[in-house]
């Protein structure tokens, strides 16, 4: 046997040893600090980040991992999704940040997946792909009316007024005296708890400076949150239902009618959140009107059917349908109708995932087809988060979703089924990416804009002054 060379695979591989015999097999593993196992995390949003976080914590492998946003912030929903007046659980980007300060952790903003890299590039660069790039679009309703102007997404509206990019330069007229929030998760209430503050309630805040004097000019009175079931079967959360009996500025208004119900649906509620809800609810349908500038209508039981035209392509109502559940619980319509005075309808009926370039895509269901987070006949692809499946759960759900992909794939890195990438380094990804035209904002870019973005907000007494268009963001980069 002297004089036997054996090279081993690039990656983890079954071994086969002639001379041990033909059915011995044993697996060899080539990842080493000089040339670790490469992964490439497609956004930044908490699924990416907690990727990231359980390839770092695992000491089977050295790992080197680049987490890739087409924004040139990271954080994704907890930075543009998270309603601006709960700060406190924008508290988790404490624990990001530690993340993407790892040296074994590189953040690469400002890149667009599908233009500045596209899956074949990331294929040929890292022996992992996993796309977590959570569901930046919206359903729909269907029904007369719907692109009106006046009628809109509430994620438009979340994007507006967070200040994400896409959605800074949108003028935001907001002169409607009634608005229509259709939906009853808690996406619903924080669009309409905004909408309802007064602007020094919002000011302690880190609402987009743009969205400030917007509100503040609001002509908002009656704001109708719109549920097709009951209240039992309603989505929201109950810290979050409880705020509307808190505000300065508005009150809620609740019919006793469409929060009673039947002994046999008041048996059937057992979730104690739900319970709770109902409890909060009966409260407000009691409580005696105090004369407060602004109403929050608490619906249920109704069903949008058309949105109404002013003539001029307006918003000028919203026709709504009263139903009944039947044994099963689902909303039936009962042929009797109403129109709401409303001039604004945001749509907040659940989020939906956007196909990336040369990715696998379920379009049915608005997720990359996948099981338990590997791509189907993608070997060396993996997702998690809400485009693996679907928008569901809050920010720390994702963590054991991350988790778990990530299980698999150090699981398949074992048996040699990653990729095998013509280039590995990190050099060879920075050159592709300059050869792109990609204009990379890197975590230490991030760190000077977050550093201006919280002393400019210290300076008015706010904690944060959002930075909303990116040419600003790429002008503050570190120099």
């Amino acid at each position: 046997m002297r004089g036997l060379a054996i090279t081993p695979p690039r990656s983890l591989s079954q071994f086969r040893a002639p001379f041990l015999g033909t059915h011995y097999t044993f697996p060899m593993t080539s990842y080493t600090p000089e040339r670790p196992l490469r992964v490439a995390v497609i956004g930044s949003g908490p699924s990416g980040i907690y990727a990231a976080e359980a390839l770092l914590k695992q000491t089977e492998f050295p790992v080197e991992v680049d987490v890739y946003d087409r924004l040139p912030t990271p954080y994704g929903l907890v930075r543009y999704g998270v309603a601006p007046d709960h700060l406190t659980i924008k508290s988790v980007t404490k624990g990001f940040e530690k993340t993407l300060s790892d040296p074994r952790v590189r953040f690469l903003g400002n890149v667009e997946f599908g233009r500045e890299l596209s899956a074949e590039d990331a294929r040929a660069h890292y022996d992992a792909v996993m796309y977590t790039v959570g569901a930046s679009s919206d359903r729909r309703l269907n029904i007369p009316g719907e692109d009106l102007q006046g009628s809109m997404s509430a994620t438009e509206f979340v994007a507006w007024y967070n200040g994400h990019p896409d959605a800074a330069t949108r003028e935001m007229l907001l002169s409607a005296e009634g608005v229509a929030v259709i939906g009853v998760g808690n996406v619903a209430l924080d669009v309409s708890r905004i909408l309802a503050k007064t602007v020094n309630e919002l000011r302690g805040s880190d609402i987009a400076p743009h969205a400030l004097p917007v509100l503040e000019r609001s002509s908002v009175k009656d704001i109708y949150i719109l549920g097709r079931r009951g209240p039992a079967q309603a989505a929201f959360t109950t810290k979050e239902l409880r705020e509307f009996g808190e505000l300065a500025g508005a009150e809620p208004v609740v019919k006793p009618a469409e929060v009673q119900l039947r002994e046999e649906e008041e048996a059937q509620v057992t979730d104690n959140v739900k319970k709770k809800n109902i409890e909060v609810l009966r409260d407000f349908a009691v409580r005696t009107q105090e004369g407060k500038e602004r109403r929050v209508h608490l619906r249920f039981l109704v069903s949008p059917v058309e949105i109404l035209d002013d003539g001029e392509g307006r918003v000028a109502g919203l026709k709504v349908e009263r139903n009944r559940l039947d044994e099963q619980g689902n909303a039936v319509g009962t042929g009797e109708y109403e129109t709401l005075p409303v001039q604004l309808v945001l749509r907040s009926v659940g989020y939906r995932g956007v196909a990336l370039p040369g990715v696998p895509f379920d379009d049915r269901r608005g997720v990359i087809p996948n099981e338990e987070g590997r791509v189907q006949g993608r070997p060396g692809e993996y997702t998690a988060g809400w485009i693996k499946r679907g928008p569901s759960g809050v920010v720390g759900t994702n963590r054991k979703d991350a988790t778990d992909t990530v299980a698999h794939l150090l699981s398949d890195a074992r048996e040699g089924k990653l990729l095998t990438p013509a280039h590995t380094t990190r050099a060879e990804v920075d050159a592709l990416l300059a050869q792109k035209g990609a204009d990379v904002f890197t975590f230490e870019d991030w760190q000077t804009l977050d550093a201006h973005e919280l002393t400019q907000g210290q300076a008015q007494g706010r904690p944060r002054h959002k930075v909303a268009r990116r040419e600003d963001m790429l002008g503050l980069r570190k120099r």
